[in-house]
């Protein structure tokens, strides 16, 4: 593609320097003249994020207008700017634009080519352009660059900064979606995983209007060809546990299940690296010492360029951005079957719901739609000592433009009409909340995913939580079976049901929102209030 073409498509005027596709050494090469990033011992790319070291969810909106307006489930997660204040927004970029370089990198979001997504990422940013390189599918060679046409465009303006006031933001931080004009404006954060999440959220609202559902899961296949998904929040152990010794792994984070099976929306993994662990996760901890891999916010030595992933000074939240193929136990085609077995993992921590239960489809449908973990004090500012139940519809509202019951409708459907088991596992404590129990061991949580995934609790006897009206299975190798009757390892009984029936009651209140979109039989599903 010629720059001219770009210049015209995109209304740019006055660039400079246009940096196309560049390969990761160019990329390299960019960000360390331009003073982005340094080089760690072992080829990593270090990177700071400035105050935005997450996600600026209270800074992003969609864009109200004719063609998505009625579609889009309004409120406090999918907030709405007028058409005018983007364009004013976008006016000022296109002038801010004029004399500087900027990075352009073409590439796909969707491992099947039925459904994938064209996108091109502008920025000013060498390393934000490695950081897409990594995170999506690469077009290839320069040839079919010529004919490359994006569905959507993304301009990401780290330096860029809004004026509240005047441009109808929350702040100068900036993160507009446009569906009409298929056009997502990110600026005043050089936080990465905006990138990333708003492509999501462009697929989110497309992908349901083609028969596809998409899932804020990862997903791995076994040798024998069965799939299984893993849904959670962060701190549940998805990454972890899908990254199993015997199975390969299709994605770590966004899929899509259309009518031919499962596929990956990335081309690479964006994964929390504090207190990684080189022997509990070490195709993970390899990746943190691989050249091309970017590190967001982890400690270097600026002398000897070693890295430290305990260090928590900069934030909590550190991560690395690397290609799927840096890993070796993977599935390179990105796509699978349809899932023999779906998870959904919660980290309870008030220490009341089993470690693991079998559901059925209106259980998973009720669950989905909570999205049910729970945070404690230290993972989080501004939490104080007592367990804060946390509820996100999808397991991912921030990305879900469309009402919750759409997905979880044909999640529903999917999993009856492909004959799915499906799996809660609590990841959380155990014989007491959060400060008296204990969490629940890796080596129980990694015994009972494997008896699922093998098909070794499909015999075992149930019996029902009387609670949260669960099916839990009363052996599973390698867990001591007091483990599976979380009611039996508290010392106080009467303790534990008042605890239930506290979880219980916030179950039911946050579902309210959502009993209008779906059916008796699930909305009855949830715990016994």
């Amino acid at each position: 593609m010629n720059r001219e073409r770009l210049l015209k498509e995109h209304q740019l005027r006055n660039i400079n320097h246009i940096h196309w596709n560049l390969p990761t050494p160019a990329l390299y090469e960019e960000s360390i003249r331009r003073g982005e990033g340094l080089v760690a011992h072992l080829g990593p790319l270090v990177v700071r994020t400035g105050h935005h070291t997450g996600r600026s969810p209270n800074d992003k909106f969609i864009v109200k207008e004719s063609s998505s307006g009625n579609q889009i489930f309004w409120g406090k997660v999918n907030r709405a700017i007028s058409e005018a204040h983007f364009e004013r927004l976008h006016d000022h970029i296109l002038a801010y634009l004029q004399g500087r370089d900027v990075y352009v990198h073409d590439c796909y979001a969707g491992a099947d080519a039925r459904y994938r997504l064209s996108i091109r990422v502008i920025t000013e940013y060498a390393w934000h352009s490695l950081f897409a390189r990594n995170l999506f599918i690469n077009i290839g060679d320069q040839e079919s660059s010529e004919d490359f046409h994006p569905d959507f465009t993304i301009i990401d303006l780290p330096r860029f900064r809004a004026r509240s006031e005047f441009d109808g933001t929350n702040s100068e931080t900036f993160i507009l979606v446009n569906f009409e004009q298929k056009l997502v404006l990110i600026g005043g954060t050089s936080y990465g995983g905006e990138i990333k999440k708003s492509v999501f959220t462009i697929l989110n609202y497309r992908l349901p209007q083609k028969g596809v559902l998409p899932m804020h899961c990862s997903a791995n296949v076994g040798p024998d060809g069965d799939v299984a998904l893993f849904f959670g929040l962060s701190g549940t152990g998805k990454t972890t546990l899908s990254s199993a010794p015997g199975r390969r792994l299709i994605g770590d984070d966004e899929h899509g299940w259309s009518d031919q099976g499962i596929f990956n929306f990335e081309g690479g993994c964006y994964a929390k690296t504090i207190r990684l662990s080189k022997e509990a996760e070490p195709e993970i901890y390899a990746c943190t010492r691989k050249f091309g891999t970017v590190l967001e916010n982890v400690t270097i030595d600026s002398a000897t360029r070693a890295i430290d992933l305990d260090d928590e000074t900069l934030t909590e939240n550190t991560r690395a951005a690397y290609p799927i193929t840096h890993l070796e136990n993977i599935a390179p085609e990105g796509v699978g079957g349809h899932p023999d077995n779906l998870i959904m993992l919660t980290c309870d921590a008030f220490g009341v719901m089993p470690p693991v239960a079998k559901l059925t489809a209106e259980q998973a449908m009720y669950h989905f739609l909570s999205g049910y973990t729970a945070k404690v004090a230290g993972t989080e500012r501004g939490l104080g000592s007592e367990p804060q139940a946390t509820f996100s519809y999808c397991f991912g509202d921030p990305f879900m433009p469309l009402h919750p019951t759409v997905y979880a409708n044909m999640l529903g459907e999917k999993i009856n009409r492909h004959g799915v088991d499906c799996w809660l596992i609590n990841t959380g404590w155990s014989g007491g909340p959060y400060g008296e129990g204990e969490r629940m061991k890796i080596a129980y949580t990694r015994a009972i995913v494997d008896a699922v995934l093998k098909g070794k609790l499909m015999d075992v006897p149930t019996a029902l939580d009387p609670i949260f009206g669960i099916h839990v299975p009363t052996a599973c190798e390698g867990v001591p079976s007091e483990a599976l009757k979380p009611r039996n390892t508290w010392m106080d009984g009467a303790a534990y049901d008042a605890q239930a029936k506290k979880l219980a009651g916030m179950f039911a209140e946050n579902f309210r929102q959502f009993a209008g979109g779906v059916t008796e039989a699930v909305r009855t599903a949830g715990p016994e209030v």
